[in-house]
């Protein structure tokens, strides 16, 4: 019971920082996502440095991350074209040094070392980066809190209904080699209440038709279930139950947006063909 109280309390206050900062303004946005890709990419490389794997740089590795985001966020925004021409340079120019410094380290296994650190940009980065273009869709400078508001309610809804129609009626496992309590039911359960939240967006927001929302309501569910299954995967790997223990109740950053680490892209996709 005790665990369940600080389960709820963490999730309420998580939710209320995350969309109050959503709605509040695009900076307030920006510098809490800022702060998120960075720690969870810390967290990432801790767990990678744990199991002894190869020694990296994960400051610089860190900070390329953060670079992403925060390019991203500055392209979408910003009037100046003259300068988002350039932004991605620094990036582009860490990446090049990620292979360099190997030349140098000396390490027994440098493909090791190239792999981890790309895959924190590939898989955690990246996703956080491709927000901005959900809070800036279609005309860029203008932002749009209800589309990145939808984004994570979509998600909450979804892993809310599988979880009670998961522990109410589901027998047949979905994944059970990697989630052995997700169950067919549930996943079935969380895409229609991820619909019907779609259909309460529609009632508010016309800037998307009904079959819209719909669409993106099934393309985030669908995606953040794989999401939630790969860092399931990861963990397993690793052997560990939780990627760290940030949030009381709830382990680590990587275990609460693991859903968004394909959910955004899957989202970016759609937006940018049918939105």
């Amino acid at each position: 019971m005790k665990n369940i109280i600080v389960r709820a309390i963490t999730g309420t206050c998580f939710v209320i920082l995350l969309l109050g900062c959503i709605l509040l303004d695009k900076n307030a946005y920006a510098i809490l996502f800022t702060i998120i890709t960075a720690l969870t990419m810390s967290e990432f490389y801790r767990l990678i440095k744990s199991k002894n794997e190869p020694q990296m740089i994960p400051f610089l590795d860190i900070f390329g991350g953060v670079y992403l985001f925060a390019a991203l966020y500055y392209h979408c925004s910003s009037l100046s074209t003259s300068v988002t021409k350039y932004i991605f340079i620094p990036y582009v120019a860490y990446i090049m040094l990620t292979f360099i410094i190997q030349l140098y380290a000396k390490r027994p296994d440098p493909i090791k070392c190239w792999a981890y650190s790309l895959l924190g940009q590939f898989y955690i980065a990246l996703p956080f980066a491709l927000l901005n273009f959900i809070a800036f869709p279609g005309t860029y400078t203008l932002y749009t809190p209800w589309l990145l508001m939808s984004f994570f309610i979509f998600i909450w809804t979804n892993d809310t209904g599988a979880f009670l129609v998961g522990i109410t009626i589901g027998h047949h496992r979905l994944f059970e080699r990697i989630s052995p309590k997700k169950s067919w039911e549930g996943f079935v359960g969380g895409l229609i209440f991820s619909l019907i939240a779609a259909w309460v967006f529609s009632l508010f927001y016309d800037n998307f038709s009904l079959i819209q929302w719909l669409g993106l309501s099934l393309t985030i569910s669908i995606s953040s279930t794989f999401g939630d299954l790969c860092e399931s995967l990861l963990k397993r790997t690793i052997h560990i139950k939780d990627s760290g223990h940030i949030l009381p109740g709830h382990g680590g950053l990587l275990d609460r947006f693991d859903s968004v680490l394909l959910a955004a892209p899957a989202a970016y996709i759609y937006i940018q063909i049918f939105g």
